[in-house]
């Protein structure tokens, strides 16, 4: 397969780094000091169980997508709008486009945007750039994926990559476990600039997350979500599998970069409103992570 990754940051380059390390044409599209690095050194993939250089191309222009038979859209959410206008000119009329993004409504957004259908997609890997053109994996690495035409020689292609990758006919139910998750670690993570294991150490934390996870799940019950699973039991789960492991959030905030809260807890902040649920705790951590932002 021919794969292109819009957006050659933690995620893409994870993805993108095991796809071509199995053998697969990848490019990878993103900043140009991630760009210079992987071109000149190859992407140094420090994994949990392996370290290795994995030569692949890389480009900042999305002009190399022309021609991928799958594109992985792993910008963060609110840059979903513009990575769909570089990107449309180069999507060929079969290509199967996927969106790695937080939050549950990229695809949508992306498939109003381009007038074409976007698969979404639910990431559970915990990955960081820790310097140009080096990824350091700290646990996990499964997709869950939409149906569509395609989806099955992706899943293919991904599972003898060693990325396993579940189709679901549930997807958004899946989004919006991924996004309880996400809303309980991401904000606490930004706020403190602490790893998962050691965020649930502190005093108090447990009810704190459960009060967020209620008050998800409550907002998600309204509007007629249904989740393939036990949030909380995701939570809790979560703490052990990615204790290493920091947020996004936590890495946007700390270089000074708009982060992604308003399609996390803000977004489960406005989609209480509209059902009329309450969500204090979540408007909290948004609130904060806001203010945080504006230093």
């Amino acid at each position: 397969m021919k794969i292109g990754v819009m957006g050659a940051g933690a995620v893409g380059c994870f993805y993108g780094g095991m796809l071509a390390r199995a053998g697969h044409e990848v490019v990878l599209v993103g900043r140009p000091r991630h760009v210079e690095a992987i071109m000149r050194d190859g992407l140094d993939l420090e994994m949990q169980t392996f370290r290795e250089r994995v030569h692949l191309a890389a480009s900042t222009d999305p002009a190399a997508l022309k021609g991928c038979e799958v594109v992985l859209c792993c910008v963060k959410s609110g840059d979903s709008a513009q990575a769909a206008a570089e990107m449309a000119p180069q999507l060929g009329p079969d290509t199967l486009l996927l969106s790695l993004q937080n939050g549950v409504d990229n695809a949508e957004r992306l498939q109003a945007a381009l007038g074409r259908p976007v698969v979404p997609a639910v990431v559970y890997v915990a990955t960081e750039m820790a310097g140009p053109g080096h990824l350091r994996h700290h646990g996990r690495g499964e997709l869950v994926i939409g149906p569509a035409p395609g989806s099955a020689a992706f899943k293919a292609a991904c599972d003898a990559a060693g990325v396993p990758v579940t189709i679901s006919d549930n997807v958004i139910g899946a989004l919006w476990l991924k996004l309880v998750a996400n809303c309980a670690y991401n904000g606490l993570s930004a706020i403190t600039q602490l790893p998962y294991g050691v965020i649930v150490e502190g005093e108090n934390v447990w009810p704190l997350l459960r009060d967020i996870v209620d008050e998800c799940a409550a907002v998600a019950a309204a509007a007629g979500i249904v989740m393939p699973g036990d949030p909380w039991q995701n939570v809790e789960t979560i703490a052990r599998t990615m204790a290493t492991q920091k947020s996004s959030t936590s890495f946007d905030l700390a270089r000074g970069r708009h982060t992604e809260i308003d399609h996390l807890n803000g977004y489960v902040v406005a989609q209480g409103a509209a059902v009329s649920v309450p969500t204090p705790v979540n408007r909290a951590i948004h609130a904060i992570v806001r203010l945080m932002e504006g230093r």
